[in-house]
């Protein structure tokens, strides 16, 4: 009982994203595969990207949110929940140091529990934890490559919202306590005042404002990888199903989940969305 409390923990963990969402739907034929998320912009934009895909191949399905979505997973009320590779393997083995999206996606299909699979990450899709400094502060340190940090480590002063996922470390540079801003308005305007150095947000957020430069994290990699993935229970999905699934690896990049986050945040519906993308990226021909 222990075991099984622990292990949804760490799965309810992995699926945390960031932002507001929908409600939860429910009115739908109990033969649908269900695609789950937690309340919040991406993870629903996500589920539903997800959803088009399945619909793209003739299937049945519909995006549900849930408080938990991976319990539903263990429970088989959802089949599939889209996640980020880096935060499942810190879920399941904290303090794993691998860094590129090839080494965080095999060490996270390591650490999965017997019952839950991943299909293909999308190698160009990636949401991680990303500094923003002035376009000054960038000239200053020679370019917007974040290998530059921590030679600028003494007084550096950082930013991040509250609660947010942030590194400890860059290289050799071990990062000060991150100051803490209720809202991404009051963090990068703490930027451009001089307030803090430096902004945490991360590679897909649509709000960094185009005057600030968002640093660059080159090879190899000083960050962990966040790509996008999807987890689903081990054997239920036909090999149709998996293959609609995986097609989405093969098309989806950072740029695309930007603009869709940016729509969705301006009021547009997820799926609507996730569906307009798709159309312009056919899967399945």
């Amino acid at each position: 009982m222990i075991a099984g409390r622990l292990f949804v923990t760490a799965l309810t963990a992995a699926l945390v994203m960031s932002g507001c969402g929908r409600g939860g739907q429910t009115s739908h034929r109990s033969t649908d595969l269900v695609v789950g998320s937690r309340a919040g912009i991406e993870s629903a934009l996500l589920a539903d990207v997800y959803t088009g895909a399945l619909r793209s191949y003739g299937f049945p399905a519909h995006s549900e949110q849930a408080p938990d979505p991976l319990t539903k997973l263990d429970a088989g009320a959802f089949g599939v929940v889209p996640s980020l590779t880096g935060r499942v393997l810190q879920a399941f083995q904290p303090g794993a140091n691998a860094r590129s999206d090839a080494q965080v996606y095999k060490a996270m299909i390591g650490a999965l529990p017997e019952g839950i699979a991943a299909g293909d990450y999308t190698t160009a899709a990636e949401d991680k934890p990303a500094l923003a400094v002035t376009d000054a502060t960038s000239k200053s340190w020679g370019g917007n490559d974040l290998g530059a940090l921590p030679r600028h480590c003494d007084g550096l002063v950082v930013g991040a919202i509250a609660a947010a996922p942030t590194p400890s470390a860059i290289g050799s540079c071990r990062l000060p306590a991150a100051r803490q801003f209720d809202n991404e308005a009051t963090l990068f305007a703490a930027v451009k005042s001089g307030e803090v150095t430096a902004a945490w947000t991360t590679t897909a957020d649509p709000n960094v404002p185009a005057d600030l430069v968002v640093l660059t994290d080159g090879k190899p990699a000083l960050v962990q990888a966040e790509n996008v993935v999807p987890l689903y229970r081990r054997n239920a999905l036909t090999d149709r199903q998996l293959l609609a699934v995986n097609e989405v690896a093969g098309v989806l990049d950072t740029a695309a989940l930007v603009d869709m986050r940016r729509q969705v945040t301006a009021g547009a519906d997820p799926q609507a969305v996730a569906d307009a993308w798709l159309n312009e990226h056919p899967l399945g021909r």
